[in-house]
């Protein structure tokens, strides 16, 4: 088993507003109670509808967004009790990649300038005589150019202003790299490219990613461990073919059959489900189980009880939901096409 790398436990965070009525500050926790691990070399995959609170959990760990509880240990320090200046110098090991590389990036630097300013933060790790080459082989590593170093980001593409980023990321030498939606915004040729990307710098360079993202194609192909994520919580967590091809959490399957994989053989999709509703307010979530207000199987226990996210009887890895052994049961509430 490899190194733990990172290790969120009980994290609550999220964003303040003005309370009721206009009166005093209120805490919305759009992320609540959440554990985590990520292992040295590995990559944990993150999945769920949008609104269930995967950016803001990705914020969190990078520092982007307060931690209300909870504990975030990376590199053997809390990152939720670190002081300001301090996690800044502990940042070169703890990198995040960006949905949208333009304005993620200075529009005004150059690509060399854009990959070489982490050194000006921490010029211990690069020589200043030995930039310009780093430069160029962090361009390389990419898939660019040398000559690419001397544009600006509006003559680049999107899959080139994305690489941009990753090579950013990677000047730091870090452990970790957080991707949040890397590659949602991509064409699906350029898409694939970053994806082989990832994957061969992980294997040269050892690092670990944390991937959200909503598109599950993209993280059965890069992810060795997902968990799937509903309101702030994660509901199911496994190896990614556990989660994929034996999914016990009534949220997973529905997100399953609402998108067949080109991996499916002809005739072995799932039946897709629809679920009702929206995903409720993370203000206002509901009592017990926070799935139940759309889910086929609910029953009374689901409102009273919070299910816990462990090993149940009849499943293989953690899952947080009272039926979990019911695998592919149907109730009255249920909506199929």
């Amino acid at each position: 088993m490899s190194e733990v790398v990172l290790e969120v436990r009980g994290l609550e965070a999220g964003y303040e507003r003005r309370g009721r009525q206009g009166f005093g500050r209120e805490r919305v926790r759009a992320v609540a109670g959440l554990d985590l691990i990520v292992r040295a070399g590995r990559t944990l995959g993150i999945v769920g509808e949008s609104g269930c609170g995967k950016s803001t959990l990705a914020r969190a760990i990078v520092g982007l967004r307060p931690a209300f509880a909870g504990s975030i240990e990376f590199a053997g320090h809390d990152l939720a009790a670190v002081p300001p200046r301090r996690r800044r110098r502990m940042g070169r090991d703890l990198q995040m990649v960006f949905q949208d590389p333009y304005t993620s990036l200075n529009p005004r630097m150059t690509v060399a300038a854009i990959i070489a300013e982490g050194w000006r933060v921490h010029p211990g790790i690069v020589a200043r005589e030995e930039r310009a080459a780093e430069v160029d082989r962090l361009l390389g590593l990419v898939g660019l150019r040398p000559e690419h170093g001397a544009r600006r980001l509006h003559e680049l593409s999107g899959g080139q202003c994305q690489r941009v980023s990753i090579a950013r990321a990677l000047a730091l030498r870090p452990r970790l790299i957080v991707c949040d939606e890397a590659v949602s915004a991509l064409d699906v040729s350029v898409r694939a490219q970053i994806l082989n990307l990832l994957a061969d710098l992980q294997a040269e360079l050892g690092v670990a990613y944390l991937f959200i993202s909503h598109d599950l194609d993209v993280v059965r192909h890069i992810a060795h461990d997902v968990a799937v994520m509903y309101l702030g919580t994660i509901v199911e967590r496994g190896t990614a073919e556990e989660v994929f091809t034996a999914p016990r959490h009534p949220y997973t399957r529905a997100l399953l059959s609402a998108a067949p994989s080109v991996h499916d053989r002809p005739g072995t999709a799932p039946e897709e489900i629809v679920l009702t509703g929206d995903v409720p307010s993370p203000a206002a979530p509901p009592s017990g189980c926070r799935f139940r207000t759309r889910c086929y199987m609910a029953a009374g226990v689901c409102a009273e009880e919070v299910p816990a996210l462990t090993v149940r009887d009849g499943t293989a890895h953690p899952v947080a939901c009272h039926f979990a052994d019911a695998a592919g049961a149907t109730a009255p509430r249920a909506e199929h096409r």
